[in-house]
């Protein structure tokens, strides 16, 4: 991409036009679980058609528009498009604007590391543009040979980025690449000129190599949330508290500390081969006029929703129970990206 091109990459706070979802099928890795974590995704895509587009991508669009009552399908746009997974925030496109007009950013998925089979995820993007899913004017950037995971980019959207070295870094993402020549690459694609980097924060079950939406989110200019664990015999309590640390360090553009805003550890949860799941709060998605919180069916629950609505005073809070998309090693962030406005037809 050309220097000289100035590229905007928009907060998720910005006002959208859709949010897209990877459907669940039997053909996934949910197939022993599906009708629990349908209900589940079928909560979510209620909530984002109330309010903007969704865009879902699925096998079988004739099987799912049953779910949906008529008014809700106004708002639901469906495309035929085979997958492995439904990861949509690090296999979808990242929406930028290139000189004002909104670019699509393809990157390679290589399933975190090649640790799971994409294939099938990495072609859904092209797909979508291929099949119009977006307004003529959106122009589309094909792979640019580089892998990277809408799940590892927190911005301000006046230029800073929140990430952790923990993946960004990591060898199996872009090997022979420096911290530097990643910076220089982000900088060029992304239009970000300031890099706060994460060294420590982990989560116990976690597949991305720690993704910064797991751990710390921006959710102003000022105010970044983030995962604060209170027990010393928590395993995560030492780096945990090490990230506490390092985003006190941390300043905004204008050279004031964050308002950090602490969100509470859940209890553990454990699979049935008792094995910790990634439960976290901040693993929430903003979209127009609301914030969508995974929730665990805890006490803390509450005090994750109090923080957040101080967070976003002007949006409604809403909490989803995610258990099941835990049983996975993800939450509801992980499952959905966001379309700026100016994107769709």
């Amino acid at each position: 991409m050309k220097s000289e091109t100035e590229i905007f990459f928009p907060p998720e706070w910005a006002e959208q036009d859709a949010v897209m979802l990877t459907w669940p099928h039997a053909g996934s890795d949910w197939a022993p679980m599906l009708a629990e974590v349908e209900k589940t995704y079928l909560e979510i895509a209620r909530e984002i058609c109330k309010r903007e587009l969704l865009i879902v991508v699925c096998p079988d669009p004739k099987a799912l528009e049953g779910y949906f009552s008529r008014e809700e399908l106004q708002n639901i746009r469906f495309f035929a498009i085979p997958s492995n997974d439904t990861w949509a925030r690090d296999h979808a496109p990242i929406g930028v604007f290139a000189n004002g007009k909104p670019l699509l950013l393809d990157f390679q998925f290589n399933g975190w590391g090649n640790k799971f089979n994409a294939r099938l995820d990495n072609q859904i993007s092209g797909e979508l543009f291929r099949q119009k899913a977006f307004s003529p004017q959106v122009e589309y950037a094909d792979r640019l040979n580089f892998i990277l995971e809408g799940g590892s980019l927190e911005t301000d959207g006046k230029g800073t980025l929140l990430t952790t070295s923990e993946c960004l870094l990591n060898p199996n993402r872009n090997p022979g690449y420096s911290k530097g020549q990643i910076e220089k690459k982000l900088s060029e694609m992304l239009g970000v000129n300031r890099f706060l980097w994460l060294d420590y924060g982990f989560l116990q079950g976690d597949d991305t190599d720690s993704h910064i939406d797991t751990l710390a989110r921006l959710c102003d200019e000022n105010t970044i949330a983030y995962v604060k664990c209170d027990n010393p015999d928590d395993p995560h309590f030492r780096e945990l508290n090490k990230m506490e640390e390092q985003l006190r360090q941390f300043v905004t553009p204008a050279g004031e500390p964050y308002r950090l805003m602490p969100l509470p550890m859940p209890d553990p949860v454990f699979s049935a081969d008792e094995e910790r799941l990634p439960a976290t709060y901040a693993n929430f998605l903003v979209i127009n006029q609301a914030v969508l919180v995974p929730v665990y069916a805890q006490k803390s629950d509450k005090i994750a929703l109090k923080a957040l609505q101080n967070a976003f005073p002007d949006r409604e809070i809403i909490g989803i129970n995610c258990l099941s998309l835990i049983k996975q090693n993800g939450s509801l962030h992980c499952i959905t990206m966001q379309f700026p406005k100016g994107f769709i037809r």
